[in-house]
């Protein structure tokens, strides 16, 4: 393979910072494309359990885009906000991480699995003690097996639960105090869920823990056509949403700049139009870097 320049090969990257904290989700139709063009983005985001058997095709891509890019490797399949761990999955994940030392490990304040049953979506939980005591005490088994923090992610949700007796905010402020993780924000998911329980995502955003955020993730939302209050749904199935910028600002603005990674996960385009979503993010942590260096 003859590797091109970037900033030649590609005209998106021709206006990408020359240090830039934005990332991509990896999709294996993209990597020809990320490899010759390797500039325009600084990281790469892999779902965990992509990559959780022993060989093949997925691993050979992985181990050439390691030696490149920091990776970040998100889990959602490992049931933080369940009853139960699945001891099979954690070690199947404490082998991925071993392997590739990514810079970041995440997973979902949610729950998916019970009595042995997998549901393929990430579900709400009630904010109770329960559910704290329950949370905190699988964070600590799972850093504690794979030796290192991880970062919990805010959720995106539909329904609450009458018999939550914490404020979101609060309950993730609260586990990252007793369980020691950092965080994941998803700034498309604060909308989302803002919208949907009629909130107000700045209100959410100057409360949020943003002290202890790693990563930011940037997706695409769709709007439900329903009756009633609009309902957002979190799609990550086309180019970020305006309000979603506008709220990505505010929180580089007050929080300072972070690692931004770009979701797009269904109805995938081409490697250069994920570039060009990229060096958006690039383009406001760049604003951001240079008011803080000249204040």
């Amino acid at each position: 393979m003859t590797l091109q320049n970037p900033a030649t090969a590609n005209p998106v990257c021709q206006s990408t910072p020359a240090r830039t904290w934005a990332g991509v989700g990896f999709k294996p139709q993209h990597f020809q494309d990320i490899m010759e063009n390797a500039g325009c983005v600084r990281f790469l985001e892999v779902h965990a359990e992509n990559y959780m058997g022993a060989g093949g095709m997925p691993h050979r891509q992985l181990t050439l885009l390691r030696e490149r890019f920091d990776l970040s490797v998100h889990g959602v399949g490992l049931s933080i906000g369940g009853l139960a761990l699945d001891d099979i999955h954690l070690d199947r994940l404490h082998k991925l991480v071993r392997r590739y030392q990514p810079r970041w490990v995440s997973e979902h304040l949610a729950w998916s699995t019970h009595d042995g049953v997998f549901f393929n979506d990430l579900l709400p939980l009630a904010y109770d003690n329960a559910a704290l005591t329950r949370v905190v005490s699988h964070l600590g088994r799972v850093q504690d097996r794979l030796g290192r923090q991880i970062l919990l992610e805010n959720p995106s949700t539909y329904v609450a639960f009458e018999s939550s007796t914490w404020d979101e905010v609060d309950f993730i402020r609260e586990v990252t105090h007793r369980a020691g993780c950092d965080l994941l924000l998803d700034i498309n998911n604060v909308q989302v869920s803002c919208v949907n329980h009629s909130r107000d995502p700045l209100v959410y955003l100057n409360a949020f823990p943003l002290e202890r955020v790693r990563e930011i993730h940037l997706g695409g939302y769709a709007t439900d056509d329903v009756p009633g209050e609009p309902l957002l749904i979190d799609a990550h199935d086309r180019p970020v949403q305006p309000d979603v910028w506008r709220l990505y600002a505010h929180a580089l603005k007050i929080g300072g700049p972070v690692s931004t990674l770009i979701e797009w996960d269904n109805d995938v385009p081409d490697a250069h139009t994920l570039f060009e979503e990229a060096a958006k993010a690039d383009a406001l942590l760049a604003d951001v870097i240079n008011e803080r260096s000249a204040a």
